[in-house]
């Protein structure tokens, strides 16, 4: 294979991606939905999406969030960064006595939460964002939410 051939399949294009409405078990519940473009690596939903770019050790994606939407308090096994590209959005922890840290970000902001620290998301604003999501692991496992109702989704 040559070189021109290997980059041609590791290059993919935002505008040839469809939106995944249901790449997390909580994307349909009113306040959490939210859409991902999966650029690189196998998606959280362990979805086999044979356009994004594989890798090992990490994945990358875009994610849109609408007006009032978000994601809910979750863990990873691994760390995960957001940055924002468009909009505005509050993205908050959880310490270990259960208090809420929030911080509101907007373009070129960034975030990144360590491995198994509650985290989430909420679009507060009245226009929709996007984000890249970037995660330390090739292939995510199962998301922990802290609402219970939530984690028997899946």
């Amino acid at each position: 294979m040559t070189r021109a051939e290997q980059m041609q399949g590791h290059t993919v294009r935002f505008h040839m991606r469809t939106p995944d409405w249901n790449a997390f078990p909580d994307s349909s519940r009113e306040g959490y939905r939210r859409a991902q473009y999966r650029m690189i690596g196998r998606g959280g939903s362990q979805k086999n999406d044979p356009g994004a770019i594989p890798a090992e050790h990490f994945t990358l994606s875009i994610m849109y969030v609408g007006p009032g939407q978000g994601g809910p308090a979750h863990t990873h096994e691994v760390e995960e960064a957001f940055f924002m590209l468009q909009g505005h959005c509050i993205f908050f922890w959880v310490d270990e006595e259960g208090g809420r840290h929030e911080e509101r970000l907007g373009p070129w902001d960034c975030v990144c939460y360590p491995a198994d620290v509650p985290h989430g998301f909420h679009n507060d604003s009245p226009e929709g964002c996007y984000m890249q999501v970037m995660i330390g692991t090739g292939q995510p496992g199962r998301i922990g939410y802290q609402d219970k109702a939530l984690q028997a989704l899946g």
